[in-house]
């Protein structure tokens, strides 16, 4: 994790970890197998604080035009990037997703349909493609179909229940100019901000793509 980062809601910046050394390494390795082994996660890492930051485009005074960032604990940062790199090992994504993927980039992906373009073109050929905009696509995700997304995937029951577990009583406020809002509730969507974020939602596509090309068959 990079330093340099904003740092809420407990003021312990990742900077502390990297300079504790060796005793970080323990302390957080003990703190996690607890975390682990209980499935619940310490109430403070549940909190965030959410920023709206213009996207430079349309009316700045519609709530549509903003992505938020949500600032959360740089320690359940950690923790989100130990429990990715577990399901990485298990879960196996198809080869067509090059989105969030290690050693891949969207960069591949598209040389690869210029190449498919070209050569159906030299063969005088139709070619079809479908391009999906999915807005604002990390607050719309349903958890239930998380939930089932990362059954169907293979992910043991136990990392389903710490995953969600991150989910539970999830809560922020919204910073802006004139201060904060009160704090509420997140109950839908994927976390922004989140390390795990977009490896949860690389499994959500890939399987909302296996079904689709069931249904094709």
């Amino acid at each position: 994790m990079k330093s340099g980062k904003a740092v809420r809601p407990d003021d312990i910046p990742v900077e502390v970890w990297k300079c504790l050394g060796e005793a970080a390494v323990e302390f957080l390795t003990s703190l996690f197998n607890r975390v682990l082994e209980s499935e619940r996660m310490p109430e403070e890492w549940r909190r965030s604080v959410l920023v709206p930051i213009f996207k430079n485009k349309g009316d700045v005074q519609s709530c549509s035009n903003y992505r938020g960032i949500k600032l959360m604990s740089h320690t359940v940062k950690l923790w989100e990037r130990v429990v990715e790199a577990r399901l990485r090992k298990v879960v196996e994504i198809c080869e067509q997703q090059y989105g969030f993927m290690s050693r891949k980039s969207t960069t591949d992906a598209i040389f690869a349909l210029r190449i498919l373009m070209e050569k159906y073109r030299d063969g005088q050929r139709e070619l079809h493609c479908v391009f999906v905009d999915l807005e604002k696509v990390y607050d719309r995700v349903p958890r239930e179909e998380l939930w089932y997304c990362m059954r169907k995937s293979g992910v043991a029951e136990k990392y389903v229940r710490v995953v969600q577990d991150m989910y539970e009583r999830s809560r922020t406020v919204v910073r802006c100019a004139v201060g904060q809002t009160e704090e509420f509730k997140l109950e839908v969507g994927l976390h922004q901000g989140s390390a795990l974020s977009p490896f949860l939602f690389a499994i959500v596509m890939d399987q909302l793509s296996e079904d689709r090309s069931l249904l094709g068959q």
